[in-house]
C-alpha cells in the first residue's frame, strides 16, 4: 500500500527525500486512521505461558502457540508443558542474562526447567517445583486476554527486546537502547538512567503526551530530563479504584486526571503510557497488578481490562490503539527461539530474548487477526514516531523547536523495526464488542475478595519483595529525596 499524500507531505517537509523500507511503506499509510495510542506493557510471562492454549486447545491453529508434545529434559526426566492450577504461583524464576542463555540453550529452548531448579537449589527450596516454568494458562484464567485475542490481534512473533531483566528490556521500549548491560542494576542502587527517550521528540515536536502510574512512572527512571518536574505530564492510573472497586481514600494531586478521566472525558493525549502497579506501597492502595511473580495474574487481567473498557467506551475508541505487551518472559517456557537483532551494539544486543504475549486493540482491526511478524518493543517507538513526527526517524529536529536537552536519531534498532501499521487494515472503524461479562466477572472478583479480606491487599503484603520491587522502591525513596511531591506519580 502506499503512503498517503499527507504522509508522503509530512516526511518531505521534514527534509530530504522520503526513504522508508518495504515494510513502512506497507502500512505507514494506516497509521493515519490513528489519533490516540495507548501502551500498557506488563511484567515477565512468555508467549507461550500465557497465549500458547490457543493454538493447543486447536481453536487457534494459525497461531504459533503450544502443540502437545513439547517439553524440557532435566536429569533423565521429562517436564511436559502442562495447565497451572494456581493463577498466583509461589517461584520467581531467573531472568538475568546467564539464566536466559542456559533456558534458550542455543536455540533448543530446552533450559528452562534446568534454570528453575537452579535458582531452587540457590534458595535452598528443596520441594519446589522446576516443572512450573513449563506451566500456562487457559481462557478460563485470563478471560480477557480470550475475548481480545478473538475480538483483535494476536503478535505471535513479539520479542523481548533483550535477553535480559526488566529494566534493560523497559529501556529499548523507551529509548531504543539499553544501559550496557543485559541486567537490573543491583536492587540497593536507585534504577535512575540517563538515557534519551522517544519523548523528547514527542516534545520537540509539539505532541501530546500523559505517562498514567501507580509507583513513580517508568519514564522518570529512563530518562533524566523527566526526573523531576513536569508534573501535568504524569497521573495516576486511577484516583477511585477501578470501576467495580471501592473507592479508595488517597493522597494525590486534584489538578491532574488520571486515565481512567481522561478516558472518559474524550481528553486523552496523543500517546499515553501506562505502567502497572509494580508494589503495592503505591499511594493508591491497588494491589501489584504487574504480573510479575508472586502476583496474582487475575489482578493483571483486572488492569488490562480496566484500561480496554475505558478506551472502548471513551468518544476517542474510532481513533485509537491499544498496545498490551510484557517486558520479558520472566523464565517461563517458550518454543520459539529468538532470531538475531540489528543493533548499534550487536556484540552485547544483536539478539532479542525470549517471546512474549502482545495483544494489539483497535477498530481498525479485524477480529482474530494474527501478525507472524517480528516486533519487539522498539516497534512501539518505531509506530508513535512514524505516526506523529516521522522526520524523527532520520534524525531531523523539528523545525523551530527549542527542545533543551533536543532528542537525538533513534538508532538502528527503532529506524529498523516494524511497526503496528500493517495491522490496521479495516476501511471503517468498528464499535466497540460487547464486554459487560467481563466486567461482571471482575465486580464479582473484587467482592470476593473484599468479603474475605486477603492478606496482601491494599499495602501491606505477604511476601518477600522481589528485586523489582526493591528497586522501585529504592528509585523512590531517591526521588523524594531530591524533590519530587508525595501526591505525584
Amino acid at each position: 500500500m502506499p503512503f498517503s499524500d499527507s504522509l508522503i507531505t509530512r516526511l518531505a517537509s521534514d527534509g530530504g527525500a522520503v526513504e522508508v523500507n518495504e515494510s513502512d511503506r506497507a502500512g505507514a499509510a494506516n497509521l493515519e486512521k490513528v489519533d490516540h495510542v495507548v501502551v500498557v506493557m506488563l511484567e515477565n510471562r512468555s508467549f507461550d505461558h500465557m497465549l500458547g492454549y490457543l493454538s493447543l486447545s486447536g481453536r487457534r491453529p494459525e497461531i504459533d502457540g503450544l502443540r502437545p508434545g513439547l517439553a524440557n529434559q532435566y536429569q533423565g526426566r521429562s517436564y511436559p508443558v502442562h495447565h497451572l492450577g494456581a493463577t498466583a504461583l509461589g517461584m520467581d524464576p531467573d531472568h538475568s542474562g546467564d539464566a536466559i542463555d542456559r533456558q534458550v540453550g542455543g536455540g533448543d529452548m530446552s533450559g528452562f526447567v534446568a534454570s528453575a531448579a537452579a535458582t531452587l537449589a540457590a534458595q535452598g527450596i528443596e520441594d519446589g517445583d522446576p516443572g512450573c516454568v513449563m506451566g500456562y494458562y487457559d481462557g478460563t484464567d485470563v478471560p480477557v486476554y480470550d475475548h481480545l485475542a478473538e475480538e483483535f490481534a494476536v503478535c505471535d512473533r513479539w520479542f523481548a527486546s533483550v535477553p535480559g531483566s526488566t529494566l534493560p528490556n523497559r529501556l529499548y521500549a523507551l529509548c531504543g537502547v539499553a544501559a550496557g548491560s543485559r541486567d537490573d542494576r543491583p536492587s540497593y542502587v536507585p534504577p535512575l538512567y540517563h538515557q534519551p527517550s522517544f519523548i523528547r521528540h514527542l516534545d520537540a515536536h509539539r505532541i501530546s503526551w500523559r505517562w498514567y502510574s501507580f509507583d513513580p512512572g517508568t519514564l522518570r527512571l529512563a530518562d533524566v530530563h523527566y526526573r523531576l518536574g513536569h508534573h501535568q505530564q504524569f497521573g495516576y492510573f486511577s484516583k477511585t479504584g477501578l470501576p467495580w472497586k471501592t473507592v479508595f481514600d488517597i493522597s494525590c494531586n486534584p489538578k491532574i486526571p488520571s486515565f481512567l478521566e481522561d478516558a472518559a472525558a474524550g481528553t486523552l493525549r496523543s500517546v499515553s503510557w501506562i505502567d502497572p502497579a509494580f508494589t503495592n506501597f503505591n499511594p493508591l492502595g491497588f494491589p501489584v497488578n504487574d504480573d510479575h511473580p508472586l502476583a496474582d495474574i487475575k489482578d493483571g487481567q483486572d488492569l488490562v481490562l480496566a484500561v480496554y473498557d475505558a478506551l472502548a467506551a471513551s468518544s476517542q475508541w474510532e481513533r485509537s490503539l491499544l498496545v498490551i505487551v510484557y517486558d520479558e518472559h520472566g523464565g517461563f517456557y517458550d518454543h520459539v527461539p529468538p532470531p538475531e537483532a540489528a543493533d548499534d551494539e550487536p556484540g552485547m544486543f544483536g539478539q532479542y530474548g525470549v517471546r512474549v504475549p502482545a495483544i494489539i486493540v483497535s477498530p481498525w482491526l479485524e477480529p482474530s487477526t494474527v501478525s507472524h511478524t517480528v516486533f519487539d518493543h522498539t516497534s512501539i517507538i518505531k509506530t508513535i514516531l512514524l505516526r506523529f513526527c516521522p522526520g524523527a526517524l532520520r534524525g531531523e529536529p523539528a523545525r523551530g523547536s527549542r527542545a533543551r536537552p533536543g532528542p537525538q536519531y533513534p538508532g538502528t534498532r527503532v529506524t529498523q523495526a516494524s511497526h503496528l501499521g500493517e495491522l490496521l487494515t479495516r476501511t471503517s472503524p468498528r464499535p466497540a464488542p460487547p464486554r459487560d461479562a467481563l466486567v461482571r466477572q471482575a465486580a464479582a472478583r473484587a467482592a470476593r475478595t473484599e468479603a474475605s479480606s486477603l492478606p496482601g491487599r491494599h499495602g501491606g503484603g505477604d511476601h518477600p519483595l522481589n528485586e523489582l520491587q526493591k528497586s522501585i522502591l529504592a528509585a523512590t525513596h531517591k526521588l523524594s529525596s531530591d524533590g519530587h511531591p508525595a501526591d505525584a506519580p
